[in-house]
C-alpha cells in the first residue's frame, strides 16, 4: 500500500486535492468534527481542561475558538486531547484499507506531529496568497487573529514544500488541478 500525504498551508485546498486522487481519504478535519459531535470522552476531557470555555455537549467550535484566542496554551491543551484520538482513528483507517493500492492522508499537522513515514509520498499544494486569503475570509467567519495563531503551530510552507516529493499548483480551477493530480498519480504508479 502506498500512502500519499497531502500537505500545504491553511486554505491552500488540500482536502479538495486529496479527494481528486480517487482513493480512500483519511480527512483529519472531518474526524475532528465527528469527535466534537459524538465523542463524550473527548468532551469530558476538554471540559476538565478548559472549564471556563466548554459548556455543553456536543462541543461547539466557537467555544474552542474563544479558548484559543484567550490563551495560546489552550490550543496545546486541546491538541493534547484531540491528537491521540485522531491518530487512533487514522490507524484504524489504514488497517481497514490495507488491501488498497493507495490511500490518501489529509492531515493538516502531519509533518508537525511526525505522523508520516519516510516511505510516504508527500504532495505539497501550492496556492497564491491572495486566493488563500480570499478563501479563508469566507470560511466559517475565521478571524485573522485565529488564522495567525494557527499558522504559528505549523511549519513554514517553504519547509513543507522542500520536504515534498511533488508539488501541485492549485489555481482553484478544477480541470487544471485534476490534470496535475492525474500526472502525479501516473508517476507514482509507474514507480511501484
Amino acid at each position: 500500500m502506498i500512502k500519499v500525504a497531502v500537505v500545504g498551508g491553511i486554505g491552500s485546498g488540500k482536502s479538495h486535492v486529496a479527494k481528486l486522487f480517487g482513493y480512500p481519504v483519511f480527512d483529519a478535519d472531518k474526524e475532528v468534527k465527528k469527535l466534537y459531535k459524538k465523542n463524550k470522552k473527548c468532551y469530558y476531557k476538554l471540559k476538565k481542561s478548559l472549564p471556563n470555555y466548554i459548556t455543553s455537549f456536543p462541543i461547539k467550535k466557537y467555544e474552542l475558538s474563544k479558548a484559543i484566542l484567550a490563551n495560546q496554551i489552550n490550543l496545546r491543551k486541546i491538541t493534547k486531547i484531540i491528537h491521540p484520538a485522531i491518530r487512533s482513528r487514522m490507524n484504524k483507517f489504514v488497517k481497514k484499507n490495507k488491501t488498497k493500492k493507495i490511500i490518501v492522508l489529509d492531515i493538516p499537522l502531519l509533518l508537525e506531529n511526525k505522523i508520516n513515514n519516510k516511505k510516504d509520498i508527500l504532495i505539497f499544494v501550492e496556492a497564491k496568497r491572495e486566493e488563500i486569503n480570499k478563501r479563508l475570509r469566507k470560511r466559517n467567519k475565521m478571524s485573522y487573529k485565529m488564522i495567525k495563531m494557527l499558522k504559528r503551530f505549523q511549519l513554514p510552507v517553504e519547509v513543507k514544500k522542500k520536504k515534498s516529493d511533488f508539488i501541485i499548483k492549485n489555481n482553484f480551477k478544477n480541470n487544471f488541478v485534476k490534470k496535475n493530480v492525474k500526472n502525479i498519480l501516473k508517476e507514482i504508479l509507474i514507480n511501484v
